[in-house]
């Protein structure tokens, strides 16, 4: 695949950055998505727009996603006029979103059936890095496969990971962000905490932060409770569904996690008291009122 036809589903920042980024090395690849500027965007740099996920999957080499949800993943590729009717045999399936490992499972062997590929692929860093090929790439899928794209997450990524059988991409970000979205509640609590107590949250930063809990989630958290600079740039409602299917995951696996439970509950009570649309680190305010 020294030169594949790709084909992009999602432009929201992340998946915009990206196809931006294909584009300045010489791809054009063909789009959808239900923000028309955005699309507008991609055609004026000289891509072109599909008008199905079957389309798009008939005329791509690699088929690449960035959406925002498992449902919304499944949907465009079972839908009648979806990915799954129009995919060619050799072709490959790359999904950046953050997702079910055991619907990434279903979808790659469903593929598999029609002689198509799959790699879970999400991602790490930001929009930003994006743009500059320079993001974090968790790929796991079978190692040909893996191989077959490899040069093309290479222009995508700084650092590509292979972390083996399909669905250990999508299973690695949901550990990650458990673990990040636990530290950014529990450490916006400890601020909360503090300021109920009478502690200076600067003070309690400057402790906290020369020992081993010092982190760049610590500095975000920071950021809000001491500079009220929100600049995460991860938004409570993205954590709350990770959170989810973090849970979910777990489920499948036949155990339980009460520390993501409390994080989940937390996140939640957040969304429904109207702060979903906040950079995370904004849950301290939640906190604040807390009875």
């Amino acid at each position: 695949m020294t030169k594949p036809v790709i084909g992009f589903i999602g432009l929201g920042l992340m998946g915009g950055n990206m196809v931006e980024n294909l584009q300045k090395r010489g791809f054009q690849p063909i789009v959808m998505d239900l923000n028309k500027d955005a699309v507008s965007a991609v055609v004026a740099r000289g891509g072109s727009e599909a008008g199905s996920a079957a389309e798009l999957a008939a005329a791509s080499d690699i088929i690449m996603l960035c959406l925002t949800t498992s449902a919304v993943v499944e949907k465009l590729v079972y839908a009648e006029d979806g990915i799954l009717a129009g995919v060619k045999s050799g072709a490959v399936l790359i999904d950046f979103g953050t997702s079910i490992p055991s619907s990434t499972c279903k979808i790659g062997a469903d593929l598999a059936k029609k002689g198509a590929g799959m790699i879970d692929a999400p991602l790490g860093r930001t929009p930003a890095h994006a743009k500059d090929g320079l993001l974090n790439i968790m790929a796991a899928g079978d190692q040909d496969t893996f191989d077959k794209v490899k040069p093309i997450l290479d222009m995508q990524g700084e650092n590509v990971f292979y972390l083996g059988a399909l669905g250990a991409g999508h299973t690695t970000k949901l550990i990650n962000n458990f673990l990040g979205m636990t530290t950014v509640c529990a450490m916006s609590q400890a601020f909360a905490v503090a300021d109920l107590a009478g502690v200076d949250r600067q003070q309690l930063f400057d402790i906290m932060s020369t020992g081993p809990s010092n982190s760049p989630f610590m500095h975000f958290c920071k950021n809000y409770a001491v500079d009220n600079v929100s600049d995460l740039g991860f938004s409570i409602n993205n954590a709350n569904k990770d959170l989810g299917y973090f849970l979910k995951m777990v489920e499948d696996l036949d155990t339980r996690s009460q520390i993501a439970e409390g994080t989940s509950s937390n996140l939640q009570a957040a969304v429904d008291a109207g702060m979903g649309d906040g950079n995370v680190p904004e849950i301290l305010d939640y906190f604040l009122k807390l009875k």
